[in-house]
């Protein structure tokens, strides 16, 4: 389960080149995509871009930093679930057009995407990518050549479906978008002179800045020496992804007045609560479980002591078309201390069960270096449906817990026991009610229409100027 991307939008009020900044932003949001990256700037004239396939740290040098000359510019880290993983689908995405050019970075995915691209190549509009993010742009610029930019940004959300957290250059005047069910977060700071959106306040953290609040779902920002703000659609409930909390953000991240560690930490309490396991150490599967562990460990006094340590080093691995090759994948990963599990009975805390497939050689690979017993430990409840909005998860027939029991899952994986987190319990570790997030992925009810899937409509009111 990957996350698709991150986005940084960045203005210094006094002058200042902002492409380093937004570098170490970028840097600092590695985890939300590591298949491209990108940096557009506007130097004075026009909007300058640089972008390419890999890591932030692959992608960029000293030199092409100082190319991307300008006291405004937004940045992407990518990681693909609409349009293949090709450097024509990489971010910020650019197009002209009559009144200029648009620059736009995405995070999200857009489900009515396909059916909005139609209608416009029918009106004569030529893509050159298989991304959503340029069909927002395609719109955007449509609405721009009548509208100005609120009023288009509100033609803009009554024509998208699905999730957007946006950062946009329009020529010189960088915007911020998030939308009216807030899928995504997105986050505005200060640095000294400098005005800084981004997917999560760690990149504002990493500039020195102060976080000043979350973009209001459905909230339109123009930053210019001063933020204006612009309430375009107004929603009484809200659908923030629960999977920020419980594995996408960074633990040292704020999302929506909550620190992400502290949720963590209250998840591993809660499932001791809910099933009060004992064993001989709390293990955590490396890195998303290792706050959840160590709240597991101080509620049961269980001592907290890692069983796998994590190959830091390792980039993607290929997929290897055979299981013996497969495994290898997963211990170039992930090795064992056998002195720490050898006959032990060992609480193994993970974030979630997808496939069950890397579940099942953890618990493997722990039963092989001797642990006497293995109880898994998961930090939300089972995932039943797959995501349409911005998450990379498999279909649902590919979803173990969709077709499987808990017990089901327990003999596939091998574990002597697997306890999943209730859904009463995520909830409650969130701090955020059960109306205001996105549950869609464990509950199989969705926020918005999705072809083919049940419906939870809520109901959005458009504001206006």
């Amino acid at each position: 389960m990957r996350e698709e991307c991150g986005v940084v939008g960045i203005l210094s009020t006094e002058g200042e080149d902002v492409s380093s900044h937004i570098y170490y932003a970028l840097f600092s949001l590695q985890h939300r995509g590591q298949e491209s990256a990108g940096i557009a700037t506007f130097d004075g004239s026009r909007i300058r871009v640089h972008k390419d396939m890999g890591l932030v740290s692959e992608v960029f040098n000293g030199d092409k930093l100082k190319l991307l000359r300008g006291d405004r510019g937004i940045g992407h880290v990518r990681y693909s679930t609409t349009g293949p993983s090709t450097p024509e689908n990489s971010q910020p995405l650019t197009i002209s057009f009559r009144g200029g050019t648009i620059a736009v970075a995405h995070n999200g995915n857009i489900v009515n995407s396909t059916k909005l691209r139609r209608a416009l190549e029918e009106d004569g509009h030529i893509f050159l990518s298989e991304s959503d993010t340029e069909v927002i742009a395609h719109l955007l610029a449509k609405e721009l050549l009548r509208k100005d930019i609120v009023d288009a940004t509100r033609e803009l959300m009554k024509r998208l479906i699905g999730a957007y957290s946006l950062t946009i250059l329009i020529n010189d005047t960088l915007v911020a978008i998030r939308d009216p069910n807030g899928f995504k977060p997105l986050c505005i700071g200060k640095v000294n002179g400098t005005h800084v959106v981004a997917s999560e306040s760690v990149a504002i953290d990493v500039l020195g800045g102060k976080l000043i609040r979350d973009v209001k779902p459905g909230e339109l920002l123009i930053i210019e020496e001063e933020v204006e703000s612009y309430q375009i659609v107004r929603s009484p409930s809200t659908s923030q992804c629960v999977f920020e909390f419980i594995y996408f953000a960074r633990p040292d991240s704020i999302i929506d007045g909550k620190l992400v560690y502290d949720v963590r930490l209250r998840i591993g309490e809660r499932l001791y609560e809910e099933y009060g396991i004992e064993g001989d150490l709390v293990c955590p599967v490396p890195d998303s479980g290792v706050t959840s562990a160590i709240g597991y460990s101080l509620a049961s006094g269980i001592p907290f002591l890692e069983g796998l340590i994590k190959n830091r080093y390792v980039g993607r691995t290929f997929i290897m078309p055979h299981q013996r090759l497969r495994d290898a994948g997963v211990r170039l990963k992930l090795n064992v201390v056998r002195r720490n599990v050898e006959g032990k009975r060992i609480i193994l805390v993970d974030d979630s069960i997808v496939r069950g497939t890397t579940s099942r050689r953890i618990v493997q690979m722990l039963r092989d270096a001797g642990a006497k017993e293995v109880h898994l430990m998961v930090g939300s409840p089972p995932i039943i449906a797959p995501c349409y909005f911005g998450i990379d998860m498999p279909t649902r027939e590919e979803l173990i817990a969709a077709h499987k029991s808990v017990e089901g899952i327990k003999t596939v994986i091998g574990a002597d026991s697997v306890n999943y987190l209730s859904l009463e319990g995520l909830i409650e570790a969130v701090g955020i009610p059960e109306r205001r997030l996105c549950l869609a992925c464990l509950t199989s009810r969705y926020p918005v229409e999705v072809p083919g899937e049940i419906c939870v409509r809520r109901q959005v009111r458009l504001t206006h100027f």
